[in-house]
């Protein structure tokens, strides 16, 4: 155990920020006397001179300035502990668990993310990057504090977030692009059609069209847009994550004459409004001015 104490340090700090004992025991409300035997005394447990007279003032030795620069490092993380103590004697969580549809804006979530952390920097965040089911089997199970979902969850009220838009896609030189034609869903029948599989355990579920003789099944929508860029199917993907890849040319949105574009409605459901403690309240409160706040011309639309 270390026989210097916090004080002991903090004391030290204050004669060096202040200019000498004088200033330092005015500002902190201490004796001189007090000071300059803390000072001393640490001096004497570590072994090492850390200040030196200079005419009527004092400075930090070498060793002084790198031990002080070390322990201003302590004094922060102790002042970080003791506020991360009070705020969870009020009731604020450790940890809080989000459980977000793949589908949602991944630019919103950012944003949401990263005004929470400037919020509470301390406390740790879940996130579970879900699809259909899935989000919502942990509504159920109680594994997820917050669940952002483009299903309903029977039991729950969600708050309406967001509609996001789907389009079906290919690239440039895939077959159905080569038709130059309108496009109907029997074209679509006699190609691979990339879906993203249910992320729940138990209680999956298939969603939008899935009448393609050929069906190939991944677990995350990058995978899929990877697949899509390489020329391996076609896809309902949602805008939001195909801006650049249409923009350069990578995909292309297949001519669909009817369709061709789909909107889901997105929402936010708390596991327990009432019971949520003032980190889950501040994250989902995030989320929603995040939506809010993207500039118009996004591929989805914020619902008042």
């Amino acid at each position: 155990m270390s026989h210097v104490t916090l004080a002991q340090w903090q004391m030290l700090a204050a004669v060096v920020d202040h200019g000498g004992f004088a200033r330092a025991a005015e500002a902190i409300h201490k004796s001189p006397s007090t000071l300059n035997h803390a000072v001393h005394k640490l001096e004497e447990q570590l072994g090492v001179a850390v200040m030196e007279p200079v005419g009527r003032q004092v400075r930090l030795t070498e060793a002084g300035e790198l031990l002080l620069r070390r322990a201003r490092q302590l004094l922060e993380n102790a002042a970080s502990l003791e506020d991360v103590a009070t705020r969870l004697a009020e009731g604020l969580e450790a940890e809080v668990v989000l459980a977000v549809d793949q589908i949602f804006p991944p630019d919103a979530l950012a944003r949401a993310l990263e005004a929470f952390s400037a919020a509470y920097p301390h406390v740790r965040v879940q996130l579970h990057e879900t699809v259909l089911n899935g989000g919502i089997e942990m509504l159920y199970d109680a594994s997820a504090d917050l669940v952002v979902s483009g299903i309903s969850a029977q039991g729950f009220l969600g708050e309406p977030l967001v509609r996001v838009h789907f389009v079906a896609v290919a690239h440039p030189e895939h077959p159905l692009h080569r038709l130059g034609r309108p496009l109907d869903l029997r074209d679509l029948e006699q190609h691979r059609q990339l879906v993203v599989r249910d992320s729940a355990l138990r209680q999956s579920m298939d969603a939008g069209w899935l009448k393609a003789e050929q069906r190939w099944t991944v677990s995350h929508l990058q995978t899929s847009i990877d697949m899509l860029e390489r020329g391996l199917g076609f896809a309902w993907i949602p805008e939001t994550r195909l801006r650049q890849a249409l923009a350069e040319g990578r995909l292309a949105q297949l001519p669909l004459a009817a369709g061709g574009s789909r909107e889901y409605p997105v929402q936010l459901i708390h596991r327990d409004r009432d019971r949520a403690g003032p980190a889950t309240h501040v994250l989902a409160e995030a989320l929603k001015v995040a939506v809010a706040a993207c500039p118009p011309g996004e591929p989805f639309e914020a619902v008042e």
